[in-house]
């Protein structure tokens, strides 16, 4: 506990408790439904009869249904506990990643992928909300910071485990999402509800009240801007893990290893700046300046690694881009959790996430349709490039134009956080 201490001041305590510690078991997979395909996907184009275009699709169809779920997870963790959600998403999670292996059809494994991402939508809003629920203030932060950690540690390892294995054979990255069966048994049996009894039992019978109530929250010009700031960073996250594939091997030169080597060192780097949070804050002077400087660095570092000729010279910008990313994304997520009551945690962090699986599903879609348009006029490499610019563009420039419009709106009653003020 001393090295966590020195790393994470007295807010440290947090791993002493037992579900937070389950929660940490769990918050190894969400990131693994883009991060452990990513450096894998230039290798499923020929043996699933695909195309550089299409391939992107096994990243949209695991994003697209959180669209939907994942508000009306979040609704169910409210109301009947966030155990049963959280378990039976990992299972979900874990069936439909590791049934890819058994498959050749380009068809089946867009279905499985849709259902591991049904999967994801129980998880991420469930772990967010729950930490929530057993933390406030910097301690609060710290449990998002080392939750965003482990994310980071587990983008690392799975990533270059799965550029590994898929020299051998390319089903064989995706058995590692059976991990998740033992994980589930695990949180099943040892989580208990860190919920209050009164908030659960008044959200259980409020039925078309706690919408109603969800809705007016939603409505508030502050809470409505950061939902949207909230999928930003997303949008250029996910479009390097869906091309870094082919950047590397078509434009670099490299190969599937080095593939996931970039995604490890972005993924380690973001998780370490998330549970660095505190001290960041503090040298970048507050919550609103360290969010623009980040959003910047996100949006700086990927049209960096798109214009980057070599893998050894890749490494800075995806240090710069998943510091980035790590930030912006750990403080949305934290100052979610604060614009709420208890009884609406839940839905308004799984309103965030849905708005996130949108950027997600539309960003690689958008930049193959972008790269098909482009590509008779300028070539493959420059239409990469060209798609690349557009989407950090919407990405780090409209974050920092949300938290501007955000800064100039009022906040709502339950807002117990100084985003704008410190």
């Amino acid at each position: 506990m001393s090295i966590f201490r020195a790393a994470f001041g007295d807010d440290a305590a947090v791993l002493d408790e037992s579900n937070f510690q389950l929660l940490l078991l769990a918050t190894v997979f969400p990131i693994l439904g883009t991060a452990l395909v990513s450096p894998v996907l230039e290798s499923l184009i020929a043996p699933l009869g695909a195309s550089p275009t299409s391939i992107g699709l096994v990243i949209s169809f695991a994003t697209a249904p959180a669209i939907v779920v994942i508000p009306v997870s979040g609704v169910l963790a409210d109301r009947y506990g966030r155990r049963p959600v959280l378990v039976v998403a990992l299972l979900l999670f874990g069936a439909g990643g590791s049934a890819i292996a058994l498959t050749t059809d380009f068809r089946a494994v867009l279905a499985l992928r849709a259902i591991q991402g049904v999967g994801f939508a129980g998880i991420v809003p469930t772990i967010t909300a729950s930490i929530g629920d057993m933390f406030d203030g910097t301690t609060e932060v710290t449990g998002q910071g080392l939750r965003m950690l482990v994310n980071g540690v587990s983008g690392a390892v799975f990533p270059l485990l799965a550029g590994a294995l898929v020299t051998v054979a390319w089903q064989y990255p995706f058995l590692l999402y059976a991990v998740a069966f033992p994980v589930a048994l695990v949180v099943s049996l040892g989580f208990t509800e860190p919920t209050d009894d009164t908030a659960a039992e008044a959200t259980t019978t409020a039925g078309a009240g706690y919408l109603r109530d969800l809705g007016t929250l939603v409505r508030y010009p502050r809470v409505a801007v950061l939902l949207l700031a909230r999928t930003l960073p997303v949008v250029v996250w996910i479009g390097f893990l869906t091309f870094n594939s082919l950047v590397v091997t078509r434009v670099m030169g490299g190969s599937p290893v080095q593939a996931g080597l970039l995604v490890a060192v972005g993924n380690v780097v973001f998780g370490v700046t998330s549970s660095q949070l505190d001290r960041i804050l503090s040298g970048f002077g507050g919550r609103f300046s360290t969010l623009m400087i980040a959003n910047l660095s996100l949006a700086v570092g990927f049209i960096g690694f798109l214009f980057t000729p070599a893998v050894s010279l890749a490494l800075p910008w995806i240090v710069l881009a998943g510091a980035g990313f790590g930030i912006s994304l750990s403080l949305y997520r934290s100052y979610m959790t604060t614009l709420a009551p208890e009884s609406l945690r839940g839905g308004l962090v799984s309103l965030g996430a849905a708005g996130a699986r949108i950027t997600a599903t539309v960003t690689p879609v958008a930049m193959g349709s972008v790269i098909d348009a482009v590509t008779p006029l300028v070539g493959k490499t420059a239409a990469l490039q060209t798609a690349g610019i557009a989407i950090a563009i919407i990405g780090g420039g409209g974050g920092g134009l949300c938290l501007l419009a955000a800064a100039a709106a009022g906040p709502p009653p339950d807002d117990r956080a100084e985003l704008f003020h410190s």
